[in-house]
């Protein structure tokens, strides 16, 4: 059995603003870097990580220099685990973006949304299929009784929990939520390739 643990980074400036971060360098708060240290502390005192997988972004960076003060694993940051590329429409705010561009709501454009890609940016379905190549490649590469630790962002993980519940794109993008250092758990048996969804958006450390 393998054990993998997804998290979202801590809160952001951005975050706070309610703006469209993408791959943007936005730091993290001081509640963030709070998060973050709380985070670390919850996670060692369950597991004993072997290694950890971490987006390259600069907040998915920032927060795993805090975890590391508690866990003691060699990192690798990697841009599969990335948050969604949004393009020419980094930095806007929420609110604004749906209002300005409609085509990009699931709620009001339902999947065609989830196809459109932004100038220079990606599409739902583009980071979608990119996070879970990683994943996958991921459970092929672990050892049985390996303990990995992913520190990604709220997109991918929403999209990750959608393809292993097998829920179509808007019901994964509207119907899930991910808190800033939030807890995500797999439990991976490597007989039957199955993944068991052990705990997901727990947040009751922060």
């Amino acid at each position: 059995m393998t054990t993998i643990v997804a998290v979202r980074h801590g809160e952001t400036t951005w975050n706070r603003k309610q703006r469209l971060q993408g791959w943007a360098p936005a730091p993290l708060t001081d509640r963030g870097r709070e998060q973050a240290d709380c985070l670390g502390a919850a996670l060692t005192e369950r597991h004993d990580f072997d290694r950890i997988l971490s987006s390259d972004l600069h907040r998915a960076e920032e927060t795993v220099e805090i975890l590391r003060e508690h866990v003691d694993a060699p990192v690798t940051f990697e841009p599969a685990w990335r948050e969604r590329d949004v393009g020419v429409y980094q930095g806007l705010l929420f609110d604004e973006m749906f209002e300005r561009f409609p085509e990009y709501e699931l709620d009001a454009a339902g999947p065609e949304a989830a196809h459109k890609r932004p100038e220079s940016g990606e599409s739902l379905v583009d980071v979608r299929d990119r996070v879970v190549e990683r994943w996958e490649t991921t459970l092929a590469e672990c050892e049985s009784g390996e303990t990995v630790l992913i520190v990604t962002h709220g997109g991918p993980i929403r999209l990750l929990l959608g393809h292993l519940k097998d829920l179509d794109i808007v019901e994964t993008i509207l119907e899930q939520s991910q808190g800033n250092c939030s807890i995500n758990e797999f439990e991976v048996d490597h007989e039957t390739g199955a993944v068991r969804i052990v705990r997901e958006n727990d947040t009751s450390h922060c």
